[in-house]
């Protein structure tokens, strides 16, 4: 799959029918399944365990047999164990940041980085990209994959490329302005910090240059996209990946319908799961997301379990099935008082408020026997936080919470500027009970 500055149209596949994806899932799920039982220990051993193999998968049902592959399994295996290609086959070693234990490690064959690079820029292109398009990267460069992801993907689509990465948010500001890019690529959060530095320095930020914004690596909601669009007079869409799986391009919403990312299921099979029983749900089902990669050399990926919360929708402006946008993770799941508040819930309402900010954070903490959830968050610019508008905004969230999540949160209004900014993932929770 090739793309060049003449090649904006569809790859064929994306227009395929039905019955065509599904034979070639098919067939390279097959071959999925023989490379990672031949090639990789990890996973013979899995296969082993379970009691299957690779023979006994002849429908796209049969994958359910198959066992699923965890963060814990790519952790255990650190660094080289899970590949199966020998290390020297590898270009390319990109890991998460472990910083709840050791690093997931993932590598990458010269195919596997075309493979990638051509996934994003079909993401890219399916966002709103134009010929002769320069994009602002934002993303973080480094292990994490976000950066160099976002650059491979755009120069492959013959675009221009600025390799800002991240912080230096007043520089992004003076850079946006002179280099005069149509498309960013960064955080939803920090696109936010990105928007107050333009009003910092008395700058309109619908005046920018800047046409489409792709964002990713962390869930936002609908709401938080209208937000931005109206504060940034851009099209916001929202691109989804993993670096266990490849990285960012796994799929990614299509301008004309932002309903959702376009799984490229050419390259990954998604299944949703229930996420307490593993058993597979139909499509409309809310679940957990698991994928398998379809092309992928040095790290196969057998029934990844995600973590993330959504469901499988038919396709739009594609062939190919949407997943809904990712408003939830299971491991980013409070419990408060037995009830399951997912900080995107927070983030509509605090949308809601015109006398308040996007810049929140949850702040969990034990009062004896019981958790408490406060919710620190910014009144707009310019809003002090004593005034009569931002107390009857804090009581109203106070009440919407109870009202629409069901708990009780304490509602805690800072400043502009006093709730920590992050130049990449948003830190959305603050889990205080265990220390």
């Amino acid at each position: 799959m090739t793309t060049s500055m003449t090649g904006f149209a569809l790859d064929p596949i994306e227009k395929a029918s039905t019955d065509e994806l599904r034979a070639l899932q098919r067939k390279r799920l097959a071959s999925t399944l023989r490379h990672a039982y031949r090639n990789s220990p990890v996973y013979r051993a899995k296969f082993d365990e379970a009691g299957v193999h690779p023979d006994d998968f002849t429908s796209l049902e049969d994958l359910a047999k198959f066992p699923f592959t965890t963060k814990k399994d790519l952790r255990d295996a650190y660094p080289y164990n899970m590949f199966a290609v020998p290390r020297e086959q590898c270009v390319r070693i990109h890991a998460s940041s472990g910083t709840t234990g050791k690093p997931t490690v993932v590598g990458y064959t010269r195919n596997d980085v075309d493979m990638w690079s051509a996934c994003v820029a079909r993401s890219i292109r399916a966002a709103g990209a134009k010929p002769g398009d320069i994009v602002h990267v934002s993303y973080g460069y480094g292990l994490f994959t976000g950066g160099l992801g976002a650059h491979y993907g755009a120069e492959k689509l013959g675009l221009t490329v600025v390799p800002f990465g991240g912080g230096q948010t007043e520089r992004q500001v003076q850079l946006i302005n002179d280099f005069r890019p149509d498309i960013i690529m960064v955080t939803p959060s920090y696109m936010l910090a990105i928007a107050d530095e333009f009003e910092k320095q008395g700058i309109d930020p619908r005046e920018s240059s800047l046409r489409l914004g792709i964002f990713g690596a962390e869930p936002w909601t609908n709401d938080m996209r209208a937000a931005i669009e109206k504060r940034m007079g851009i099209d916001a869409v929202d691109i989804y990946g993993l670096s266990e799986v490849i990285g960012p391009g796994v799929a990614s919403e299509c301008v004309e319908t932002k309903d959702g990312p376009t799984i490229w299921e050419d390259h990954f099979y998604p299944e949703i799961i229930n996420p307490d029983t593993g058993e597979p749900v139909a499509d409309g089902e809310l679940g957990e997301l698991v994928f398998t990669s379809l092309t992928k050399e040095a790290l196969p990926i057998v029934r990844y379990r995600t973590r993330d919360l959504t469901r499988l929708l038919p396709g739009t402006a594609r062939t190919m099935r949407r997943m809904e946008k990712i408003t939830g993770r299971s491991d980013d799941m409070m419990i408060v008082r037995g009830v399951n508040v997912f900080p995107t819930q927070i983030e509509e309402l605090i949308l809601k408020q015109a006398a308040l900010a996007p810049h929140y954070q949850c702040v969990l903490s034990r009062s004896g026997p019981m958790d408490e959830l406060a919710v620190v968050v910014e009144t707009r610019p310019g809003l002090h936080v004593d005034t009569p508008e931002a107390r009857r905004a804090a009581v109203q969230l106070q009440h919407d919470i109870k009202a629409y999540v069901g708990t009780t949160a304490l509602v805690e209004l800072r400043p502009e500027g006093g709730v920590e900014r992050s130049a990449g993932k948003a830190r959305r929770v603050l889990d205080t009970r265990a220390r």
